[in-house]
């Protein structure tokens, strides 16, 4: 199997490192596909790897009493279990696909060999996981203080920011799942968001017309981590 090229990647991850930094990961990077609802770690299992996300969005879930809700998000800006390359060794949260999509996974081992042998590829690491901590307290802060319509609204934006095209395939039981509430208020909240000409809806499938009044309904939820995720990362 041919190695993945820096030039051909499309994770800004992987796109952000120096040549020699990503000579460390290549020897280990391996291709695979992403499929909508995939678990691709359960809370507590062992992290026997990374995945750098090429295409496609996998959601990072806390679970609760009788249902899980997503605390954070990763696209082709991101990459899973972060933590291992600094030790973690197992995972608190589920990890499941939200959209299909291709990724590119290490081993925990070889990932914690690599920054150990780089200290700038620690530092990129490092910042990404300070701006993982920056987009969960986003969330946090999103669930606590805004209605559904707003929390709809940011997370609509978050996937649409790491998606291809304006359309985003989804059903109002998975919405829910994500947002942590029952189906009838993410019906009602997909309802305002639709009358108000900021998104349409058809057949599970989610169509953004107008981001601008969703960054406006969505407030100070949204932005500050995406702002913070361009500075740290252009740091590298």
């Amino acid at each position: 199997m041919s190695q993945p090229q820096q030039s051909a990647v499309r994770n800004r991850l992987l796109k952000a490192l120096s040549p020699d930094d990503f000579a460390l990961l290549q020897p280990h990077l391996e291709p695979m596909d992403l499929t909508l609802r995939q678990m691709v770690i359960e809370a507590g299992e062992p992290i026997q790897h990374a995945h750098f996300v090429e295409e496609g969005i996998l959601s990072l879930l806390a679970k609760m009493p009788h249902d899980r809700i997503e605390i954070g998000m990763a696209g082709r800006e991101g990459m899973t279990n972060v933590a291992a390359a600094f030790g973690a060794e197992r995972s608190p949260h589920a990890m499941m696909c939200q959209a299909d999509g291709q990724g590119l996974r290490i081993s925990a081992d070889a990932l914690r060999s690599a920054v150990q042998q780089s200290p700038s590829l620690s530092g990129l690491l490092g910042r990404y996981l300070y701006y993982l901590t920056i987009q969960t307290g986003q969330t946090a802060f999103a669930n606590a203080s805004l209605n559904v319509e707003a929390r709809l609204a940011r997370w609509v934006l978050m996937t649409h920011d790491r998606t291809d095209g304006f359309e985003l395939s989804l059903t109002h039981d998975f919405l829910a799942t994500m947002l942590g509430v029952r189906r009838p208020g993410v019906t009602t909240a997909t309802h305002v968001l639709e009358g108000a000409g900021m998104i349409r809806t058809e057949r599970g499938r989610i169509i953004v017309l107008n981001r601008e009044k969703l960054e406006e309904l969505a407030d100070d939820a949204y932005g500050m981590a995406e702002a913070e995720y361009e500075r740290l990362i252009q740091q590298a």
